[in-house]
């Protein structure tokens, strides 16, 4: 079975790079070479400042999604190996935005 880890890179202007790839080590020589093309190319160096244990490729791919989709708040929260905080971060950002956009009426 193929396996995949989920990482997040810290870009020079600050930003968060999240990816996914079979060996991390590999990837993160990728980006910080420049052999990657795309949003981190522009923003080396980067550092990597997390990565997933490892998983099948599908799981690695669907949690790099869901992370990529994350507000700055909870990707920094996995960083700092703080999991339990993202409940109370989607929570916190739903109640001050007046809501989940799929709840609100017309």
């Amino acid at each position: 079975m193929k396996t995949g880890f989920v990482y997040i890179l810290e870009c020079s202007d600050g930003s968060y790079y999240t990816g996914v790839s079979n060996d991390p080590e590999r990837r993160l020589y990728e980006h910080q070479s420049g052999l990657v093309k795309g949003y981190t190319h522009s923003r080396r160096p980067v550092k990597l400042v997390w990565c997933s244990e490892e998983m099948d490729i599908w799981s690695a791919i669907e949690n790099e999604k869901r992370i990529k989709g994350w507000r700055r708040a909870k990707k920094e929260a996995i960083i700092k190996g703080e999991w339990d905080k993202l409940p109370e971060l989607s929570v916190a950002y739903w109640t001050k935005s007046g809501g989940h956009p799929a709840m609100k009426s017309g």
